[in-house]
């Protein structure tokens, strides 16, 4: 059990690769906060897994704020984050997007890791260090046309785990990233446009292994990197891609 009695705090932990990160988690034997917008999603997700949960907007300070004061009060600090919430926009022209669309995205994509520093970090280093977790995206490695503003915002997200990385490195607190290639999420026709086969068939010829990711694949990478066993990794933005960004 690789994260026996690590207390997680887990966001967009409701559905897809957040929901699959709870499991292996708990199956690890972490005590787990489940964070999801949608706060029937994240109860019926921690019903299953014996863990606690919470609703936020992870774009809001003060959701943050009562997300370390519960982290706190039940589980007496935090050593693990993992960002995983995020959004995207529907394929199309840049130009295309409004303006609203585009400052949810970064609120949610960017700014949420911004506040997760601001409120979750210092119980990490009240505790003596840490591990954070950022899902960020191959869209940050090799971006699609048509989904540039969410290819920058993991873009961004990858430059902010590298910078975390180095300034929290002396005071214990390991910073890393996961870069999953689309997966089997409720995302995934968003980043499609559409899901037919055809469309389907086009994304999967741009993946040597020839299959999407899966909540499963990127839970894996996620529980390896906040463990113990990652001790001397930190900065790193790790594709778990099949092979697309070769």
């Amino acid at each position: 059990m690789q994260l026996k009695n690590k207390r997680a705090l887990i966001t967009g932990g409701g559905s897809g690769f957040g929901a699959g990160i709870v499991a292996k988690f708990a199956t690890e034997g972490a005590q787990v906060l489940v964070v999801d917008i949608n706060a029937e999603a994240a109860q019926a997700v921690a019903a299953v897994h014996g863990a606690r949960s919470a609703r936020a907007d992870v774009s809001k300070a003060a959701d943050w704020a009562a997300l370390a004061a519960q982290m706190q009060a039940e589980f007496g600090g935090c050593d693990i984050l993992v960002n995983n919430a995020g959004i995207t926009h529907l394929p199309q022209p840049m130009g295309d997007v409004e303006e609203d669309e585009f400052d949810r995205i970064i609120a949610v994509n960017a700014k949420s890791v911004y506040h997760s520093a601001r409120h979750i970090v210092p119980l990490m280093l009240a505790g003596g260090g840490g591990a954070l977790v950022n899902i960020a995206s191959t869209a940050g490695i090799s971006p699609r046309p048509n989904l540039t503003w969410y290819n920058a915002s993991k873009g961004w997200m990858m430059t902010a785990t590298q910078s975390m990385a180095v300034e929290l490195a002396p005071r214990g607190v390991r910073v890393n990233a996961v870069c999953p290639v689309a997966g089997e999420t409720p995302l995934l026709q968003s980043f499609m446009g559409q899901d037919t086969p055809e469309v389907r068939a086009k994304f999967l010829a741009t993946i040597p292994i020839g299959r999407f990711s899966t909540p499963a694949d990127i839970a894996e990478a996620t529980a390896f990197l906040a463990s113990d066993a990652a001790g001397m990794i930190t900065g790193i933005c790790l594709p778990v891609d099949g092979g697309r960004c070769i």
